[in-house]
């Protein structure tokens, strides 16, 4: 599949700050990528590196395929568009006045207006006279996102657009990253902090802290391990998975690490009495079920007794 945007050792420091360590992360066609950290844990400084607001100490990255700081990375970066922190909007224009003057900046046709105030469902607001600066948080980061379509990217990449917003707010905004995802086939990079809501939309995430990018997961591997299961630590937990689908019939379960994760619906007693039976003593057995914001804690190193 085509990498659209893969870094490599990419680090930011600012004196003895820092704020991007060694961060390796791969967003594919087609992706829409969570990019989920606490406030101040580096989302933005790489979305600034991306986008040329910034410049890497050391590392790399390449955009479409173009390194940073090759002659073609213009060229790549105008297949994107970003919106940092909060859209860069007119206040004291309408909407439609906003996308024609993004427009003219981008030397871009403004027949297509209409078709993306459509788009992100703020033709109604539109056909007024009110000001941008008059507008609920939500509708700024639509008109935001129309905005950012007058380039006509391929890239999208968006830093907390959630941030701030009530829940219609965030159900209009959510719906529609997955439209453009499906019916104009944009990639997504999405920062923030409210995995829950990310869960909805990504395919694919990657959990930063403290500059770090501790772990890249996709979203079907999430769900799997936040699935409920019963884990048994044994001495072969492969050749046990295999016993258990022979005596027992189980399907759903995987080993690693000495651990047999079975997520079949099969009693405990059951379980540890077919593996005693077939000579594999249980080390130790639980029953889990975890939450979506129970393992990114786990793996960032978060707190998860309060």
């Amino acid at each position: 599949m085509e990498e659209i945007l893969i870094t490599h050792g990419l680090t930011k420091k600012y004196r003895a700050v820092t704020a991007l360590d060694n961060v390796n992360l791969t967003v594919c066609r087609g992706d829409i990528y969570g990019f989920v950290g606490a406030n101040g844990a580096g989302k933005t400084t790489l979305i600034r590196l991306v986008c040329g607001l910034a410049y890497p100490t050391s590392g790399s990255f390449e955009l479409f395929g173009s390194p940073d700081g090759s002659p073609e990375i213009s060229a790549a970066r105008r297949r994107t568009s970003v919106i940092v922190e909060a859209p860069a909007l007119y206040k004291n224009m309408t909407a439609r006045e906003n996308l024609y003057m993004q427009c003219r900046i981008l030397g871009t046709d403004t027949r297509r207006v209409d078709e993306y105030l459509e788009i992100v469902g703020l033709s109604k607001v539109a056909a007024t006279s009110h000001r941008a600066g008059n507008f609920s948080q939500g509708m700024h980061q639509r008109l935001g996102i129309a905005m950012a379509l007058c380039g006509d990217p391929e890239f999208m990449i968006l830093d907390e657009p959630l941030n701030g917003l009530d829940p219609q707010g965030i159900f209009d905004v959510r719906n529609l990253i997955l439209k453009l995802n499906r019916e104009s086939g944009i990639t997504f990079l999405v920062s923030s902090h409210i995995l829950s809501e990310l869960s909805l939309v990504a395919n694919k995430y990657g959990f930063i802290s403290d500059g770090k990018l501790v772990k890249e997961i996709t979203a079907d591997e999430l769900h799997r391990q936040c699935r409920r299961s019963i884990d048994i630590d044994l001495h072969d937990p492969a050749a046990a998975g295999e016993y258990l689908a022979e005596q027992l019939g189980i399907k759903d379960y995987t080993h690693e690490n000495g651990t047999l994760r079975i997520f079949d619906d099969v009693g405990i007693g059951r379980l540890v009495a077919a593996l005693e039976a077939g000579g594999f003593p249980v080390l130790n057995i639980m029953s889990r079920e975890e939450s979506l914001e129970d393992y990114y804690l786990k793996v960032t190193g978060g707190r998860t007794d309060v």
